[in-house]
């Protein structure tokens, strides 16, 4: 009997791409924290787990062109849903990052992501005791 590795893991394995996705984002932000007219991003991580574990995007896009460019998707066909944050208080050069803000969420989405680490780890030791006989 094979074993369905997506029924096996859960959500935590592709919840460990959307976080990996958002930490790149907020990584981003903070480096542009400087840069005029930059405008702080983030994912909506709700919508894009749900993306990711119905493995279909939330909205059907098609091209009606050949001209058209396609979606931003990775190879598991996840799309990530990239908003602009709204500035808490406004700058003179037009940039929308705050860094505390850009540091504490980065902050969270680090703590987030080795708990999904550590749920994965721990199915892995589940699946591997099982397969031993443990």
């Amino acid at each position: 009997m094979p074993i369905n590795f997506d029924a096996a893991l859960g959500l935590h394995a592709d919840a460990l791409k959307v976080r990996s996705q958002r930490a790149e984002l907020l990584a981003t932000n903070l480096a542009n924290a400087d840069t005029p007219n930059f405008k702080a991003q983030d994912i909506d991580f709700q919508a894009a787990l749900n993306n990711a574990v119905s493995k279909e995007p939330s909205a059907q896009v098609t091209m009606t062109h050949k001209n058209h460019m396609a979606m931003n998707t990775n190879s598991n066909g996840l799309i990530t849903p990239v908003q602009y944050r709204i500035a808490m208080q406004d700058s003179l050069d037009g940039n929308t990052v705050d860094e505390q803000v850009e540091q504490a969420q980065f902050m969270q989405n680090s703590i987030q992501y080795q708990a999904s680490l550590e749920f994965l780890g721990g199915k892995f030791k589940g699946i591997t005791k099982a397969l031993r006989g443990d």
